[in-house]
């Protein structure tokens, strides 16, 4: 495993848990985490000594915990920039500890995310023509 490039490719999460609080809406945030999924599998196929799933997948829960920590930090921003989220999060199981839930919740989408970056690694990888070594 790489972990550096796990790493380094974890600062995109970090980038867009910091742009979705600020800058970027909910309506368009879908857009730019598949542009970040894809461009980070892509960099995995090409970079990582095998296992492109794996690297994947410990990306995506990277990922999450970039993400999660600038919603809970940022907390009233994020909420102030997202109603919908507060909508949603009125459903909640957890409505009355918003904060906790995003950090029982957000380990499920870094898990989510981490299957299909893992899954379009390897596909890239496939594509480019190298060695299959999905999990082992």
């Amino acid at each position: 495993m790489n972990w550096k490039l796990i790493f380094l490719l974890s600062l995109f999460g970090l980038a867009m848990g910091i742009c979705t609080v600020f800058w970027i809406s909910q309506s368009m945030e879908v857009y730019f985490w598949v542009a970040v999924l894809i461009i980070t599998a892509w960099l995995i196929a090409r970079r990582a000594p095998g296992k492109y799933f794996l690297h994947g997948f410990f990306l995506g829960l990277a990922n999450c915990v970039w993400v999660v920590a600038a919603h809970v930090y940022w907390y009233a921003t994020y909420l102030g920039n997202h109603p919908q989220m507060v909508e949603m999060m009125r459903k909640w199981p957890l409505a009355d500890h918003p904060r906790r839930a995003m950090v029982l919740f957000g380990p499920l989408y870094g898990i989510a995310s981490g299957i299909v970056i893992g899954l379009i690694a390897l596909l890239f990888a496939t594509l480019m023509g190298k060695k299959k070594t999905a999990a082992a």
